[in-house]
């Protein structure tokens, strides 16, 4: 029976280190850079190869624009959205003064709760604050191991063994990886996904129902211990996975209205005075209007290609934490 599991999401994922990095570590910027590379290199490349010739299409046609004219249109449509969008979102933080005492008082419960819980007053910051649940954890499980050493049963000492040293495992990986992080990155909420807390309860609720006539009271409780410090990571990581995901959409409407301002600019340029003659000649065998146009291409698809790159961090990071529960519900980590 397998009972520990690996130190990171990307290892329990089974999946690629570079598809992992690309929707989760990558700085967010850095993608939208990529893509926008990547979107001029594919247009330049495919309106060169691809036939009719582009030079005799605009002399004879308006292809600059309709293809213009459409993207003022799509990039006035696209940001006034994505800005209501992160305003309905964040709509949810204003309410009367009772809605704000009662969310106050929850907080503050919260907070006493785990001050009774690690012995110290909660830290005010995210990353101290996960790291000291981590720390009551694996207290808890070097505690859990030192107090079913003695346990008759083989089979319990090794499965506690396992447990425990997988348990004490994942902590220090993601205690290390908290050190210093700041919230407003993407790096305190990526320290928490790695730890799996799900696995880890499912595992002290088996202990406990598989093994129940080989624990006596005092190894009941050590390991109910354990289970109530696990269990308040999930609201903890929530939390602060709730958090982000409101700041990196004001970022996002911040960025995207940014953007819209030159995307708007260059679309209207473009519409107005761009011809095949406004860029004559060739550069490595390429017209240079080719070249003109995918640059002010790309420059109006930047607002789409912004929100292309927050979106997938958050879906993804949304559909890794569906559930709050001890329930797993990738088949990688079955």
């Amino acid at each position: 029976m397998d009972v520990s599991t690996a130190n990171t999401m990307r290892e329990r994922a089974g999946e690629s280190r570079l598809k992992l990095w690309i929707l989760l570590s990558a700085n967010r910027l850095v993608v939208t850079g990529v893509l926008a590379v990547t979107m001029f290199v594919v247009f330049v490349v495919a309106v060169t190869v691809l036939p009719p010739p582009l030079v005799p299409q605009l002399e004879s046609g308006d292809t600059i624009e309709t293809m213009f004219s459409t993207m003022i249109g799509a990039v006035i449509t696209g940001t006034t959205l994505v800005v209501t969008i992160g305003q309905l979102v964040l709509s949810q933080e204003n309410g009367p003064l009772g809605e704000q005492r009662e969310r106050m008082e929850n907080s503050m419960d919260f907070r006493d709760y785990t001050e009774e819980l690690i012995g110290t007053p909660s830290p005010a910051d995210p990353s101290a604050f996960l790291r000291g649940l981590v720390d009551l954890s694996q207290d808890r499980a070097e505690a859990v191991r030192d107090g079913l050493s003695d346990i008759d049963s083989d089979q319990l000492q090794w499965e506690t063994e396992e447990f425990t040293e997988s348990l004490i495992g994942n902590s220090e990986t993601v205690r290390d990886q908290l050190d210093g992080a700041k919230f407003g990155t993407f790096d305190v909420l990526f320290a928490a996904l790695n730890y799996n807390y799900g696995w880890k309860i499912y595992q002290v609720e088996r202990l406990l129902h598989d093994h129940e006539e080989d624990l006596g009271q005092p190894e009941n409780d050590l390991l109910n211990e354990l289970k109530s410090s696990l269990s308040m990571f999930g609201p903890a990581r929530e939390h602060v996975k709730t958090l982000y995901f409101e700041w990196a959409l004001v970022t996002l409407s911040q960025l995207i209205l940014y953007a819209a301002i030159p995307a708007l600019a260059v679309a209207g340029i473009m519409l107005t005075v761009a011809e095949p003659g406004t860029a004559s000649g060739a550069t490595f065998g390429i017209e240079n209007i080719t070249f003109l146009i995918g640059a002010a291409f790309t420059v109006t698809l930047t607002p789409f290609l912004l929100f292309a790159s927050y979106v997938s961090r958050i879906v993804t990071v949304a559909k890794r934490t569906l559930a709050i529960e001890p329930l797993i519900l990738r088949d990688s980590q079955r």
